[in-house]
């Protein structure tokens, strides 16, 4: 898994018909402070997420063990959205 914050959302109205009806958003991913690092990226969002959410996400083989991907050709999944995030003791996000 990893963190990474939704930057945008992507809507396609011509693709495989396995994930017609899918949400799809854009995604960067981040540390565990919120900051961003890495590249963008879509992913299938299973969870309702929104612009400006730190979620986690499953990639590769594990984005296609939900109920909703399963055999489905997807690389990236939302799979959560974050509430807090503590790391040694300190709480490093909160949603507001």
């Amino acid at each position: 898994m990893k963190i990474a914050r939704v930057i945008g959302t992507t809507i396609s109205t011509i693709k495989d018909e396995k994930v017609r009806g899918s949400k799809l958003l854009i995604l960067r991913q981040t540390d565990e402070s919120g900051e961003f690092i890495g590249k963008s990226f879509v992913a299938v969002d299973l969870v309702d997420a929104g612009v400006d959410d730190l979620v986690l996400t499953g990639h590769g083989s594990s984005a296609r063990q939900t109920y909703q991907t399963k055999e489905c050709p997807v690389d990236a999944v939302v799979i959560a959205v974050i509430d807090h995030l503590e790391v040694d003791g300190s709480v490093v996000f909160r949603k507001t």
